[in-house]
């Protein structure tokens, strides 16, 4: 489960050995500082908490300050937890240099808010040309939604109109096509969650 705190830049593509024009996502994935060791006798677990994107002090708190002078680094805006096979100390600095092109990684970040949307938007209902019942002349509504005089309800979980999207997604098995350890880019192969600039997750 060890793995780095990145911002997604955006989306381009690369050309493979055969031609083949590959889409993939650029990942600014770290420096990121070891902020804290969790330890089995003091925790009851072992993680490393790694910190990325300096934050500027007027904007922290006392106790922030605090925490991340302990690590000899300033206050970091994300902060997330890792389990490293490796032993670190605090105040190391983990670079992309951890991941290797051609393996597989996990992104996870929180997908692009949509605000409220309808049925055909958000679950993907029929809509115009393929009504279902009960729309008369409405083609895009969602239809009867009751359960007749018994139980004289609506089920909880029915597909209706809402919020859609800010969500955390994970994609799984993006493979690394490309490290860029000078300007620590990590370049996985398809879409990641989120829009640009947004953090994200990366784990191995």
């Amino acid at each position: 489960m060890s793995g780095l705190i990145g911002r997604k830049i955006g989306m381009t593509s690369i050309f493979d050995e055969n031609g083949k024009n590959i889409p993939c996502t650029v990942i600014e994935a770290g420096p990121c500082v070891v902020t804290q060791v969790r330890t089995k006798g003091v925790d009851g677990y072992e993680a490393l908490q790694l910190g990325f994107d300096d934050k500027n002090e007027k904007h922290s708190t006392k106790a922030d300050l605090g925490h991340f002078k302990k690590a000899g680094t300033v206050a970091k805006k994300k902060v997330v937890e890792f389990k490293f096979e490796n032993e670190h100390k605090l105040g190391d600095v983990l670079t992309v240099d951890v991941f290797t092109e051609g393996e597989f990684v996990d992104v996870q970040g929180v997908s692009k808010g949509k605000g409220f949307q309808g049925v055909v938007k958000r679950h993907g209902f029929g809509g115009v040309g393929q009504a279902t019942h009960g729309q008369h002349n409405r083609l895009r509504a969602p239809g009867s939604v009751g359960a007749s005089s018994y139980p004289s309800r609506v089920f909880k979980g029915m597909r209706m109109a809402g919020r859609m999207g800010t969500d955390n997604v994970t994609v799984q098995n993006l493979r690394v096509l490309k490290v860029v350890a000078e300007k620590n880019l990590l370049l996985v192969k398809g879409c990641v969650p989120g829009h640009n600039n947004s953090y994200v997750i990366i784990q191995k």
